[in-house]
């Protein structure tokens, strides 16, 4: 029997490193979701990246399968060349550092990277079918505010790379300092780490997982729900997306309120169009998407 080849897809978090090995039809064997820093132990993280690779590689290899490429999905700002990581706030020790140059020559198969966020994109046009389209946006609420758009099939990079940052629009009157070192950003008001901060500050009797079934129809949530439904509004008015797809931590929560949600985004969207053609879809969401995502994402480039 000759050997099955698949890609590795890998999906580096602030907290959690997951990874798994995904043949072209979305098949995932071999997942493991470990501590971020049980692969990164030392002061040279590529090294160590590449050894777990390694390792992880022989396991397969063992079982006949053969890997075709490694796809990483990283939480940051990327080259246009999609080399190197540029800026990442969370995993600041892979910052500026030549990712796919070191990893190509250490294991000798093909190299990938993109932003997380294009990889949950990537997952989410195959898992609903969504046709060949113009315009898809994703919109992605989970510590901050995740934004993808693909052009005629392929994400959208820009002149530098960094195409895509809807979390970085300016929230008239905040003076919140962002990640990105800029004050005043509508991640800080409209992302998860914001919420948990209104948890910690507003409703300390309540767990944050809670938070939308107690207190879901209260004006600091309301509040919170319209500054989401301002982010997706200002880049639909922009560019007319064919379709529209809402995922990440925050909308999965318990008691989310999706209706509420859809109803701020038309209110502050262009009447009579985009406004009375709005293809929006809630993702929903599963721990392996931006693995199986970074695994589509490679295949479609191999």
């Amino acid at each position: 029997m000759g050997k099955e080849a698949k890609v590795i897809g890998i999906d580096i978090g602030g907290t959690n490193f997951r990874i798994g090995a995904v043949d072209s039809r979305g098949s995932i064997s071999h997942f493991n979701k470990i501590p971020v820093r049980q692969v990164f132990c030392s002061e040279e993280p590529l090294r160590d990246l590449t050894d777990y690779l390694k390792e992880y590689i022989k396991k397969l290899s063992e079982e006949s399968i053969t890997i075709q490429a490694v796809s990483i999905g990283f939480p940051a700002t990327l080259d246009r060349d999609r080399r190197c990581v540029m800026q990442a706030p969370n995993i600041s020790f892979m910052e500026n550092l030549p990712v796919v140059e070191v990893l190509a020559k250490e294991l000798g198969i093909s190299i990938f990277i993109e932003r997380d966020v294009t990889m949950a994109l990537f997952y989410d046009i195959k898992k609903f079918e969504l046709p060949d389209a113009e315009i898809i946006s994703g919109f992605y609420f989970g510590t901050g505010i995740g934004n993808a758009i693909f052009i005629n099939g392929h994400p959208l990079t820009g002149k530098n790379g960094t195409a895509g940052e809807l979390g970085h629009i300016p929230a008239d009157g905040s003076i919140k300092v962002c990640g990105c070192g800029n004050i005043g950003c509508m991640e800080s008001l409209a992302g998860g780490k914001y919420l948990a901060e209104l948890v910690k500050t507003t409703y300390p009797e309540t767990p944050i997982e809670d938070i939308f079934t107690v207190h879901g129809t209260e004006q600091p949530l309301i509040q919170f729900i319209d500054r989401m439904a301002a982010s997706v509004a200002t880049e639909i008015n922009i560019l007319n997306p064919d379709y529209n797809l809402i995922g990440g931590g925050v909308p999965s929560m318990k008691d989310f309120p999706k209706d509420l949600l859809l109803e701020r985004i038309i209110t502050h969207t262009r009447k009579p169009y985009p406004a009375e053609d709005l293809d929006i879809i809630f993702t929903g969401d599963r721990p392996e998407k931006c693995v199986i995502g970074a695994a589509y994402y490679a295949f479609s480039r191999l």
